[in-house]
């Protein structure tokens, strides 16, 4: 499975690690991602989902049934059985 934020679809990013005389190598930013179980109220059941970090704290603001919807996510693929 893809490092990518399985709501907002966050990923990776291209940078340059630059050393003390200012080397530049090329590096990989990782997005900071979690595998979370949460209760979607409207679906009655957990959702196991892999989420970024950022993502987790607007689901706490706004909910995540409202976050799905704006990011035009399905949540039932997402169900615990």
């Amino acid at each position: 499975m893809a490092r990518r934020c399985q709501l907002t679809g966050k990923k990776a990013n291209n940078a340059f690690a630059v050393s003390h005389s200012h080397r530049r190598t090329k590096k990989l930013q990782q997005a900071n991602l979690q595998w979370k179980r949460l209760w979607w109220a409207e679906g009655e059941s957990f959702v196991r989902i892999k989420l970024s970090t950022k993502a987790l704290k607007t689901i706490q603001r706004k909910g995540l049934n409202t976050v799905a919807k704006e990011q035009g996510v399905d949540l039932r693929q997402f169900v615990v059985a």
